[in-house]
């Protein structure tokens, strides 16, 4: 699991019912006490998400989208003013290192980054400035990031930097106005609704279905953060061979989870053939798992590209069906 610093817990965990996330997430409510509520609220574009435990890092200056455009996956000199996109950091051998989740608002590149994880990137960063007019800056302590899904008619305050894509809009709010803003949105809704509504929408997270030899391929992230018509950034060699001449290890697939089970198998649990039982060889990993408020218990995983598409499935003990997210 990603490497995370301890930060300050956001002020709305003492809204009613909160219960605290764990893990990657500690620091906002997992959920305030009605979890399938919540995820059909978020379903319907209501309500908010708190993401203020993410990373925000900002790019200012005139050389910022061509300076970025050098040392990003995605095709970010000509991004225009209020697009958002989503770019990986690799290392030399093409393994990620970090996801951004950015957006240009004509002056500033903002991004928010998995928790903890800022300090990293920024470090990068630095060492990547030479003669470039850029200002990097960890924004996080300042502004915090709430999610509005999709379809949803709240009102964001004025001057904030906002990134709207399909699954909704980041907004990155001043930290001071997170309470006030959460009065007038509400109601909040905790990141394990937000989580299963990304596991239903097969999209990796940092942290979760990457580890440290994870290639983009693999995760379906080629087209979305990797931009395969541009050169010049780190791993980008392996990026194009694997393109042009291969195929990933490892395949993203969708889980459906037998739903007798009451425990959900956790990050990590291994996956092996149904046909081989318990006591088979491991094919594969759960990456997440969630309960859905339509689909039941469902899961991402990473399992070896070989794996038949049609395979039965078994997570720990658990019987798994899949679906094919990454084609083998």
């Amino acid at each position: 699991m990603q490497q995370h610093a301890k930060h300050s817990s956001s002020p709305l965990l003492t809204l009613p019912g909160a219960v605290p996330a764990e893990g990657a997430d500690d620091g906002v409510a997992a959920h305030y006490g009605e979890l399938f509520r919540e995820q059909r609220a978020l379903a319907d574009g209501t309500g908010f998400v708190d993401l203020s435990h993410r990373g925000v890092v900002t790019v200012s200056g005139d050389d910022r989208l061509s300076w970025l455009h050098l040392l990003l996956t995605q095709h970010v000199s000509e991004l225009p003013t209020g697009q958002a996109t989503e770019a990986l950091v690799l290392t030399a051998n093409g393994h990620i290192e970090h996801a951004l989740y950015l957006v240009d608002d004509g002056e500033t590149v903002w991004a928010h980054v998995e928790p903890g994880t800022q300090e990293a990137l920024i470090a990068y960063l630095e060492s990547m400035k030479f003669f470039y007019r850029v200002e990097v800056a960890d924004r996080t302590a300042e502004f915090a990031v709430v999610n509005l899904p999709a379809g949803s008619i709240a009102t964001v305050p004025d001057g904030a930097a906002v990134r709207e894509t399909a699954y909704g809009r980041d907004v990155f709010l001043p930290r001071e106005d997170l309470e006030s803003f959460a009065a007038g949105n509400g109601p909040a809704i905790g990141i394990l609704a937000h989580e299963a509504l990304r596991v239903e929408a097969h999209r990796p997270r940092l942290g979760f279905e990457t580890d440290h030899r994870t290639i983009p391929h693999e995760l379906g992230w080629i087209g979305t953060a990797v931009h395969l018509q541009k050169g010049c950034y780190r791993g980008q060699e392996t990026v194009a061979r694997v393109h042009n001449l291969g195929k990933p290890p490892r395949r993203l697939v969708f889980l459906h989870l037998d739903g007798s089970e009451v425990h959900l198998p956790g990050h990590g649990t291994e996956i092996r053939l149904a046909a081989d039982g318990p006591e088979g060889r491991k094919v594969g990993v759960v990456t997440t798992s969630a309960r859905h408020h339509e689909l039941g218990p469902i899961a991402l995983a990473v399992i070896k590209r070989n794996v038949a598409t049609d395979a039965d499935l078994l997570a720990g003990t658990t019987a798994a069906a899949q679906e094919t997210v990454v084609e083998p």
